[in-house]
């Protein structure tokens, strides 16, 4: 009997997780550099987190979360989203100074498979909590298209909206109520839901665009501060290169959002898989959480989505820097210590464990996706060892020592 994994969830092995390690650290270390510190957070938490900061009346909530109950009672979900959990840590540490937090986990979510959506999906993503100025809003969009940019996804376009304030918001959702409730009877069966319990997800249904001609839109609600706030942020990523589309429809699909909100979308990708991300402010998060207020913008960033975007042309052209080839056992234990050495030097180097031929050896620098061979054989009593660039099939006899030969491949084997 073979074991699978369950639906809508993947092993992800050899090569495709070489896309993976390549895009997490890719943002790990962008995140880093914009000042973001790391948060681990645990895999579930209260179910009320989740009901009182995604709100109870949105599909994640109602439909998709994998709620269950603990030994103790307790309603235990494991996380649909990092958002509500990052500002709940943030209030139980009980910091009162801004905060940059970095994330990376799976997430859960009881959804219909397909590719691109799965039941169990990895996020990155930002928090900058305690901010209230636009510049925290440019940064964190800023950071994520970056990240885009330094993975190479080709065809990335930035979608933005704003909310507006509370107020704002509140004036808005009276007019679209009005509104929706005249057409209900036109409307598919979640849209007719979604009026009372969260009607701006009605302006992003894709079944029922053609009824909604003439809606009202957030944009036309704005209050001063908001259009204020709105201009500095636009400002703000135009000076920073940012390009951007504005899309007075985008309205994200969670209820804590105001002000600022924005998607990032693959356009080489079908409608229904597109956004590869997005996020935007969420001032009134924490005080929904029981806390004090806390303005807060962040995004979330789906790496399937983004792998999927990709392609599968988009792993490194090597998963090693150099693979150890062995030509005579006498010499294990110095291929072996030179393969330490390298390593030391901050090269990805391996060797075959145990006795095969030169052949076998170089077969399996290949299936490694290795860039160079270093073969340890007789040379090596004059100081040498010959190294092969496996992808041009150009050899050299180069200085046995782990300063010549990482000098040679950070080259490119451009140093004989």
């Amino acid at each position: 009997m073979t074991f699978r994994p369950p639906k809508g969830t993947d092993d992800i092995l050899p090569p495709d997780s070489r896309r993976w390690r390549r895009v997490l650290r890719v943002f790990d270390d962008l995140a880093e550099r914009y000042g973001y510190d790391l948060i681990i957070y645990p895999v579930f938490d209260s179910t009320e987190v989740f009901e009182r900061g995604v709100g109870e009346g949105t599909d994640v909530v109602q439909k998709e979360m994998y709620t269950f109950h603990d030994r103790g009672g307790r309603s235990i979900t494991l996380r649909p989203e990092a958002t509500a959990s990052v500002v709940r840590a943030y209030l139980a540490s009980g910091s009162q100074i801004p905060m940059k937090l970095a994330y990376s986990g799976p997430m859960f979510r009881y959804e219909r498979p397909q590719a691109g959506r799965r039941r169990q999906f990895w996020q990155v993503g930002v928090e900058y909590l305690g901010e209230d100025s636009p510049q925290a809003d440019v940064e964190v969009i800023e950071l994520g298209y970056r990240f885009y940019r330094a993975i190479g996804l080709d065809g990335l376009e930035v979608q933005l909206n704003t909310l507006g304030d509370p107020a704002s918001r509140a004036a808005h959702r009276e007019a679209l109520v009005s509104f929706l409730e005249h057409r209900r009877d036109d409307l598919s069966e979640d849209s007719r839901r979604r009026i009372a319990t969260n009607p701006l997800r009605v302006l992003d249904s894709k079944e029922d665009r053609s009824k909604l001609e003439g809606a009202p839109m957030p944009v036309e609600f704005l209050s001063t501060d908001s259009i204020d706030h709105y201009s500095a942020v636009t400002r703000g990523l135009e000076h920073a290169g940012v390009p951007y589309v504005e899309n007075p429809q985008l309205v994200r699909g969670l209820d804590y959002y105001t002000r600022t909100v924005f998607e990032y979308i693959a356009t080489g990708l079908d409608a229904a898989q597109n956004a590869v991300g997005g996020g935007g402010r969420y001032d009134q998060l924490a005080e929904a959480l029981g806390g004090r207020h806390v303005p807060a913008v962040g995004f979330s960033l789906g790496i399937d989505r983004i792998v999927l975007a990709l392609g599968e042309d988009s792993p490194p052209a090597t998963a090693l820097d150099a693979f150890v080839v062995l030509a005579d056992e006498p010499r294990r234990e110095l291929a072996i210590g030179l393969v330490r050495d390298l390593r030391a030097g901050k090269l990805r180097v391996d060797m075959e464990p145990g006795a095969r031929s030169v052949k076998a050896q170089f077969k399996a620098a290949d299936r490694r996706r290795a860039q160079m061979a270093i073969v340890v054989g007789d040379e090596w009593e004059a100081g040498d060892v010959t190294i092969r660039d496996l992808s041009r099939g150009r050899e050299a006899r180069i200085p046995n020592t782990a300063a010549a030969i990482i000098g040679h491949i950070q080259s490119g084997g451009e140093s004989e």
